[in-house]
């Protein structure tokens, strides 16, 4: 895993979907040249799936610590590499799909509707998720200010915050906390280990149709993102949630 997230989560990727206004090509012989150029590049993507939605997609073996991921549907591309050893190789799967685009799903630029890039980070907890969340992130907030009664219990803290990053708003950055415990265990005491996900997501809207190729856009957000999640994220947000989840331990 890339060494300066490492310390901080259990696993960690980086997510790119490039939506459009229109709807992408599903018909064999395009699907599977696109998917072809893929597995020429990375050779151990070769799980290929269609799902009951339409949605196709081809991947590496998921029981490894690291493995990559592509997902075509109906008005988005999307794609992921889970662990990666760095930035570069992760955006070197984005990078490969954003060049192919125009040609392999007779793609235009005029019809991009957004690009992505998404750095996530999952910590495993057995136990109250919003309870971690209020504790670590919420604990002098105005926010937290039911917790106070008597009886009361986390149930639904995700906090989530957009923010515009450039004067056009174009660029916009967002910070979302995924919990995954409901009313049934914190009800019951009855808790599966499952994961906390803190997303950064940097949102790039094509209103002013970019002459730059989007593989260097992609690249561009991507490393404004990098710099996100040193200098914010990790600190402010992922070292509080991480030290909570450890006193539990």
């Amino acid at each position: 895993m890339y060494t300066p997230f490492a310390s901080v989560c259990d696993d960690f990727y980086v997510n790119m979907r490039l939506a459009t206004q229109l709807s992408l090509p599903h018909n064999r012989e395009t699907v599977l040249h696109f998917f072809e150029r893929v597995q020429r590049q990375f050779p151990e993507m070769s799980r290929f799936r269609k799902y009951d939605n339409g949605d196709l997609s081809i991947e590496e073996n998921r029981d490894n610590d690291a493995y990559r991921w592509v997902t075509l549907e109906s008005r988005r591309l999307c794609a992921g590499h889970v662990n990666p050893e760095n930035l570069e190789d992760a955006l070197k799967l984005h990078g490969l799909l954003l060049q192919q685009v125009p040609y392999d799903l007779g793609f235009s630029p005029v019809e991009v509707d957004y690009l992505d890039i998404l750095f996530g980070f999952d910590l495993s907890f057995r136990g109250n998720h919003d309870e971690i969340i209020a504790e670590s992130l919420l604990q002098d907030s105005p926010l937290a200010c039911l917790l106070a009664e008597p009886g009361a219990k986390a149930v639904d803290i995700q906090p989530s915050i957009t923010v515009a990053l450039s004067e056009d708003c174009r660029l916009q950055g967002r910070v979302d906390i995924i919990t995954r415990t409901n009313s049934y265990p914190v009800r019951t005491g009855d808790y599966s280990n499952d994961v906390i996900s803190v997303y950064l997501i940097l949102r790039r809207y094509w209103g002013d149709r970019p002459k730059d190729p989007m593989e260097k856009i992609i690249a561009q957000m991507a490393e404004r993102g990098e710099a996100l999640c040193i200098e914010q994220l990790i600190p402010k947000v992922l070292k509080p949630i991480s030290s909570i989840i450890a006193s539990r331990s």
